[in-house]
């Protein structure tokens, strides 16, 4: 993740007097959506590495595909728009990809190397469906401002979400009550993640439509604090019951 970002920006950092992160062991971004959905969903995908896909899953990956690839960097008018953007924040160890960064004219903002003048920085994040009532996709805006923010001395105070549904932009403003908000839900999935702490099951209407309910097992009950743990002692049940 280090090295430029197609910009000839050098990715530098905000000097901090608080835990530098190592980059392998920054948490994905797009956990959050995992995390915000159900915490255990999210554990059994960046703690234990499981994942099935089903046809919702294929659908947003297939929306993002077709901005991040191919990467590019061009000029309409005086606006400088780049895609598949690698976003890190090494001060509050997350990384993620920015869908679109917007680079806009203006009077005050971010000076560009090789660019004359000064830019307001505008990342822009396309989602699949239409604008939901809770903050989920506001917060993934906000913690990839945050991590480009860091890299490139930039203050971004507002950004944007096309919605594939609605074909239209939803603005959000990048104040200081989500910041917080998104750098407290980063907190509590450092903490699991740090312990290697799955969340026990706990069934309910949202496993329905969870693409890892076989994975899960929701319905398994209390007493395994992981899947993996549930498995490993079911192998171990059937190789004891084979054995004469």
């Amino acid at each position: 993740m280090s090295g430029e970002n197609g910009l000839g920006l050098s990715n530098p950092i905000f000097i901090s007097m608080s835990r530098i992160f190592d980059e392998s062991d920054l948490l994905q971004i797009a956990g959050v959506q995992h995390f915000f959905y159900c915490e255990r969903q999210w554990a059994l995908i960046h703690i234990e590495d499981m994942w099935a896909e089903d046809g919702r899953t294929a659908k947003g990956r297939v929306v993002h595909q077709r901005v991040h690839e191919p990467k590019y960097s061009r000029r309409q008018g005086d606006v400088i728009t780049t895609t598949g953007m690698m976003v890190r924040s090494l001060v509050h160890g997350f990384y993620g990809i920015c869908d679109s960064v917007e680079f806009i004219p203006s009077d005050i903002g971010t000076e560009l190397p090789g660019r004359d003048g000064f830019f307001q920085v505008r990342p822009v994040e396309y989602k699949v469906g239409k604008p939901k009532r809770d903050n989920l996709d506001a917060v993934q805006l906000c913690l990839q401002c945050i991590a480009l923010e860091e890299m490139i001395m930039a203050e971004i105070r507002e950004a944007q979400i096309f919605y594939h549904e609605t074909r239209r932009r939803q603005s959000v403003n990048i104040d200081d009550q989500l910041r917080t908000e998104s750098l407290s839900l980063i907190k509590r999935m450092r903490s699991l993640y740090d312990r290697g702490e799955t969340p026990r099951p706990e069934f309910g209407k949202r496993c329905n439509n969870c693409s890892l309910s076989e994975l899960c097992m929701p319905r398994m009950g209390q007493g395994w604090s992981s899947v993996s743990e549930y498995i490993d002692h079911m192998a171990s049940e059937q190789t004891h019951e084979k054995t004469p």
